[in-house]
């Protein structure tokens, strides 16, 4: 089992920044085979941590653990100081509307809404003003370079433009945490490295924690640490420089 401490200056950029998020011995199984073993380490705002390793390596399932998609077995996830797995589903629901943002390989966007509404919709379901709403989306598509295509339909939107409407959407709620499972894997090489430079500033401007899952030795270079998993177990943890 490999953790970091808290006074361990591996623990965040800076060796001191708010801790987000502690993972404790957590194990998971399906049908009986364990696909993944007691995983734990920390993570502090603005840090950016990779999770590497071969197909059914346990990365996908320590995602949904962490957003509360799924539960653990056993062991410990802790998010802004809420043990999750001590939650109720609606309570869980709460904390993936609230403290998660969610960046996906296929960028899940919604077909029927424009790029602004499929931005907006976070927002909506925890109740944000209409003018709160306006203003926030607005400035967040400019940010990323979307204004002109903010009333597009996701059918018209190329793959870079449709990943960059998905991370305006797991921010836009200003999340404690950003969940990003291969997100340049269905993009070509140069819109995939738009995407990750867009997620380092963005969560270095936002001071936003990031767990990235990837194949892709280029990805994990825009994180703090890298952790690889094998058979369900963490087998080494990288710290870059």
């Amino acid at each position: 089992m490999i953790t970091s401490s808290p006074s361990d200056p591996r623990s965040s950029p800076t060796g001191n920044g708010r801790l987000v998020l502690e993972v404790c011995g957590v194990s998971r199984s399906y049908a009986g085979r364990l696909v993944l073993q007691d995983a734990s380490f920390r993570l502090h705002a603005g840090q950016r941590l990779a999770l590497t390793g071969p197909s059914g390596s346990g990365k996908t399932t320590l995602l949904n653990c962490l957003g509360g998609v799924d539960r653990p077995d056993s062991g410990s996830i802790v998010l802004h100081g809420e043990a999750l797995e001590k939650l109720s589903s609606d309570q869980l629901a709460r904390v993936r509307r609230q403290r998660v943002g969610t960046v996906f390989q296929f960028f899940h966007l919604l077909p029927t809404l424009t790029a602004f509404e499929n931005v907006e919709f976070p927002l909506q379901l925890i109740g944000v003003p209409p003018d709160q709403r306006r203003q926030r989306v607005e400035s967040l598509l400019e940010r990323v370079n979307l204004t002109a295509r903010a009333r597009a339909f996701p059918a018209q939107l190329s793959g870079g433009e449709m990943q960059r409407v998905a991370i305006a959407r797991a921010l836009i709620h200003q999340p404690d945490l950003i969940l990003a499972d291969e997100p340049t894997g269905n993009l070509d090489s140069a819109n995939g490295e738009n995407i990750l430079a867009l997620l380092h500033d963005l969560t270095e401007e936002t001071h936003t924690a990031l767990v990235l899952v990837t194949h892709s030795l280029e990805a994990t270079r825009i994180c703090h640490r890298t952790i690889r998993l094998r058979d369900g177990a963490v087998v080494s943890e990288t710290v870059h420089s």
